[in-house]
């Protein structure tokens, strides 16, 4: 309820703030919140320290890096002797049931580090009877051979019971620092060498077909190895352009905010037709392009017959895609319009909070620049996270298990000894069978919980990044909470609020921000969790689990945005007052609650207006890099560099140019939201009398059609 003069007694939810002729902004003198949790959280940093040292103590990153052989050897390891001998080697590939068992080298065959691969076709029995007229033979075929090994008399069964040689070489390139077969399509033909069958060193001629059966789909990833490359050789030659357009960007988003402090209403309702403009071209252009194509032979291919192209324009031939483009386009267009019909009295609110937010940013520029701490700082946990990470899961000693081709041995991935295996009765119990490297671990304390430490790292890990955006909210809160709360404007606003803000934010309310953290961090590990399992139970036919598990994905995503908007309101409320966290986000919930139709509508009005100034600048930024990629601006042609695929730099500039933009507006959006959290306070606390002033703007008391202390009506929006 309402008094005679707009000022608050009671309201049904939650009990407003009593009038405070002292209060002026932010609380200053405050004291600690959250203290049990501050000291949990600080416990939890140092026990990091320490997970992150012990892993470092156990873990050897060169286990990640290094392909290992038979015998637990890196190679191309400095200092060993296979430093010259960086590939690793599978003695019989066609023994390799697919790619993920080569990658995790838990393949049942020798494996061995050698400096190069094959190029050529050649088995043992061949290389045995060219040796006696030729040692070349020998002297090449030897390197593929476990080393110390120089008997090229001994007889061939001999030989490959024992595992001396490989029965076959086939021509090979390195992969992942593994050796592949070089497959190469001619004609619509595989082939190995130019060659379509092979012999496998037993007395049989094989397919080349086998080896791909062998080594499935080795193929399409060599395939994507050279198109990394060639991405690569791109951002070699465009990355001084693709710089540019970032910087470009970040100075049209600096302008784009300052000038909504003067022309906010003019601006934001040009991007609005400008949008509308834009997208109603595409719309007839995609018509155009539609029934230019509509016709032609191979036009009406859909693009799931085509499959993945890395030409782009091969798409642009086929009418399908400009049929997509046009329906999506008329939606947004359609969307767009009704929201601008049914909102537009909502809108010009929105404005008046952008414009009073770019006043607010213009006085406190510094505010623009603080996303780069939060960078820094993010980097700094993610930076620690993957190391610790790579550390744990290098921990460990060589485990080596017994691979054998026949299903019955039933000595198949046991663990064994590789320097007594050779007496065992594995050998006699499962001929062909090998005591082969496996992975690395151990059976002590710290190696059995290694899963849990991942665990750990990754909790803590979240918990470290939400914390740290936590502190960029409240900080950037405090800021232009002090901005509001100046009754004269910019003269009362206190001397570098910024960093008054960051330290007291430190001082005072690290257990707060790490208990909301904490909160967030916690959904969000849950989240991680039935990830993980659904990924783990798709091919399962159950069909109450697979719809349990959706469920459960969606509350939990649901969960995690609410306590996302909680969070931030929540700061807000410690910024301004010092309160615990429990308490910041009832004040917080109720005040929120008592001007729901405002939050919700404003903040989205505002949030999608903000939207729409960043597609607005990624895509002007996007359209310059594509006509100068494309060689399209004449001025300046022979400056643009020869590319494989124009599209590489120009997806990482429209990428950049709408990250950065997010990274001012998000600054923007924080203004915003505080200032509106400010001008609720502002409504409860006081009436306009000169006992009680308003510290909102005029232009924002006018809008919302509050009386001011003489009893007179602005004019409504």
């Amino acid at each position: 309820m309402t008094g005679p003069k707009g000022g608050y007694y009671k309201a049904e939810l939650g009990e407003p703030h009593k009038f405070d002729p002292t209060f002026r902004g932010p609380v200053h003198n405050r004291g600690c919140t959250d203290v049990l949790c501050c000291v949990i959280f600080v416990i939890v940093i140092l026990g990091y320290i320490v997970l992150g040292t012990v892993a470092w103590m156990h873990g050897d990153p060169r286990k990640v890096v290094y392909p290992t052989d038979s015998y637990g050897q890196f190679c191309g390891q400095q200092g060993t002797p296979n430093a010259n001998k960086a590939i690793l080697f599978y003695f019989n590939i066609l023994q390799c049931a697919n790619p993920t068992v080569l990658i995790n080298l838990q393949c049942p065959t020798t494996q061995l580090c050698v400096s190069k691969c094959p190029d050529r076709f050649a088995t043992y029995i061949d290389m045995q009877l060219n040796y006696r007229r030729n040692k070349s033979y020998w002297d090449y075929y030897k390197q593929f051979c476990k080393p110390g090994f120089n008997n090229p008399d001994k007889s061939v069964s001999q030989v490959l019971q024992d595992e001396d040689c490989p029965s076959m070489i086939v021509p090979s390139r390195p992969f992942l620092q593994r050796c592949f077969p070089d497959f190469i399509t001619r004609n619509g033909t595989l082939t190995v060498a130019n060659k379509t069958s092979f012999k496998d060193g037993h007395g049989k001629i094989r397919s080349v077909v086998d080896l791909r059966d062998a080594a499935n789909g080795i193929t399409s990833l060599l395939d994507a190895k050279e198109v990394g490359v060639k991405i690569f050789e791109d951002y070699a030659s465009s990355w001084f352009w693709i710089l540019i357009g970032l910087v470009i960007s970040m100075l049209v988003s600096l302008i784009f905010i300052l000038l909504l402090r003067f022309t906010a209403g003019v601006l934001f309702w040009m991007v609005i037709f400008g949008v509308i403009v834009a997208v109603g071209y595409g719309i007839w252009h995609c018509y155009w392009e539609y029934s230019s194509l509509k016709g032609k032979p191979s036009s009406d291919i859909t693009i799931s017959d085509i499959g993945f192209q890395t030409d782009f324009r091969v798409y642009l031939q086929l009418t399908q895609t400009w049929l997509i483009f046009m329906i999506s386009l008329a939606v947004i267009e359609a969307i767009t319009i009704l929201v601008l019909i049914f909102l537009r009295n909502r809108v010009r609110i929105a404005i008046a909070l952008l414009k009073e937010g770019s006043k607010a940013i213009g006085c406190l520029m510094s505010t623009l620049f603080y996303p780069i701490i939060t960078f820094l700082l993010l980097a700094l946990c993610i930076a620690y996270w993957a190391v610790t990470a790579v550390f744990l899961a290098s921990s460990g000693d060589a485990v080596y298990k017994v691979m054998s081709t026949l299903p019955d041995c039933k000595y198949n991935n046991l663990t064994c000894d590789p320097e007594t295996f050779s007496q065992s009765n594995v050998t006699k119990q499962c001929p062909g069978s090998q005591c082969t490297f496996a992975f690395y671990g151990g059976e002590s304390l710290y190696h059995r919980y290694i899963f849990v430490l991942q665990l750990c790292n990754l909790l803590v890990f979240l918990w470290l990044v939400n914390f740290t955006i936590a502190l960029g909210q409240c900080t950037l809160a405090g800021a232009f909470a002090s901005y509001y709360w100046a009754l004269r404007k910019p003269e009362d606003i206190p001397p570098s609020p910024l960093a008054s803000s960051f330290g007291r934010a430190l001082r005072y309310h690290t257990g707060s921000l790490a208990f909301g953290a904490l909160i967030l961090s916690i959904v969000q590990f849950i989240r991680i969790i039935l990830e993980y399992l659904d990924h783990k139970l798709k091919g399962a036919h159950n069909a109450f689990t697979r719809f349990l598990l959706c469920c459960l994905k969606c509350c939990f995503w649901c969960l995690e945005h609410f306590i996302k908007f909680m969070n931030r309101n929540a700061y807000i409320m410690i910024s301004i007052y010092g309160k615990n966290f429990c308490a910041s986000a009832r004040d917080a919930f109720f005040l929120l609650m008592r001007n729901v139709m405002r939050v919700a509508v404003l903040d989205k009005v505002t949030d999608f207006l903000l939207f729409l100034g960043k597609l607005l600048i990624s895509g002007s930024v996007g359209v310059l890099a594509f006509f100068f990629f494309t060689r399209q601006i004449p001025v300046i042609q022979e400056e643009v560099p020869s590319l494989n695929y124009y599209w590489v730099p120009l997806l990482t500039v429209i990428f950049g140019s709408y990250m950065i933009a997010h990274g001012f507006f998000n600054v923007y959006a924080m203004c915003v939201d505080t200032l509106f959290l400010c001008f609720c306070e502002d409504l409860e606390r006081n009436d306009g009398s000169p006992s009680k002033p308003y510290y909102m703007p005029p232009g924002l008391h006018r809008i919302l059609n509050k009386t001011d202390q003489g009893g007179k009506k602005y004019a409504v929006s």
